[in-house]
């Protein structure tokens, strides 16, 4: 079902708050890879502010959806959506990344609640969602199973053979979305293992492809929508920008891991205020 305009409105409420939320943790952590908590903010804000059917009072309820962040270097931007709704107070993020804290990096499904994983060791999530997609219709449960994977991860050979696998037991259960940010720790993921044709190597897995700005909550919507309804596994392609919000780091591979003082974070909160009109 199409969004509406409240409807988008408000989940533009939610990613402004939210992309200052990132700015703070990441001062408060002394570091963080910001950009690709960034760039896959949007498709975070979507998902649990509209489409999963969770409870933060029952983080554990039987017949929630589940949520397998693979590109577990992102829990910069996963804690504060987490925060936001409602499974922990978000001024418990202070400690994110510091000794002693249950927040590490890579967040812990053992330690920090509304985690339904553990990931960080890429290319191992969406084997695990494809295991969980089986596991609900085995049990002939409804829940839906929803993959973020990073296009960088997508040089395991673990993701392909997860991918195979979706496609050979024809999952339905299961929306896999790419955070198609164009980066990855060493550089453009053209420059380092390239990927493209890269909508034809899932179309070759036999996954439906959805390529869809991973900005526009409208857009991303209605490929979820598909994606729900099609009688074979989808993969949506999301165009996103690394560090997306702020001018200084978008697109920029300097910023998949970085720390900025009090002066750079004064300049990302102007520039996420600028983007939205609050300037």
């Amino acid at each position: 079902m199409a969004l509406t305009d409240a409807e988008i409105k408000e989940l533009e409420a939610q990613a402004w708050q939210l992309r200052h939320d990132i700015i703070n943790v990441t001062v408060w952590a002394g570091g963080a890879h910001i950009g690709g908590g960034l760039s896959m903010l949007d498709i975070l804000v979507l998902l649990y502010f509209k489409y999963l059917n969770i409870d933060a009072a029952q983080p554990e309820k039987e017949d929630r959806d589940r949520v397998v962040v693979s590109k577990g270097h992102g829990g910069v931007g996963f804690a504060p959506v987490l925060a936001r709704r409602g499974y922990f107070d978000f001024d418990d993020l202070k400690t994110f990344n510091q000794f002693g804290s249950p927040f590490g990096m890579h967040l812990d499904a053992a330690k920090v609640t509304g985690v339904d994983v553990s990931t960080g060791s890429l290319g191992h999530g969406l084997p695990m969602a494809v295991g969980l997609a089986l596991g609900a219709r085995t049990q002939n449960k409804a829940w839906k199973t929803y993959c973020i994977l990073g296009d960088g991860e997508c040089n395991e050979g673990t993701v392909w053979e997860a991918a195979m696998s979706a496609s050979h037991f024809g999952l339905t259960n299961l929306v896999t979305i790419v955070d198609r940010n164009g980066y990855m720790i060493d550089g453009a993921t053209e420059e380092v293992m390239e990927l493209e044709p890269f909508s034809d190597k899932w179309r070759a897995f036999g996954f439906t492809v959805l390529e869809v700005d991973g900005h526009n909550f409208a857009d991303l919507a209605e490929a979820i929508d598909t994606s729900l309804a099609a009688d074979g596994p989808c993969v949506i392609i999301a165009h996103t920008k690394k560090g997306r919000g702020i001018d200084y780091m978008e697109g920029n591979v300097k910023w998949h891991y970085g720390s900025i003082d009090s002066t750079l974070a004064d300049k990302a909160r102007a520039s996420v205020d600028r983007m939205y009109g609050k300037a």
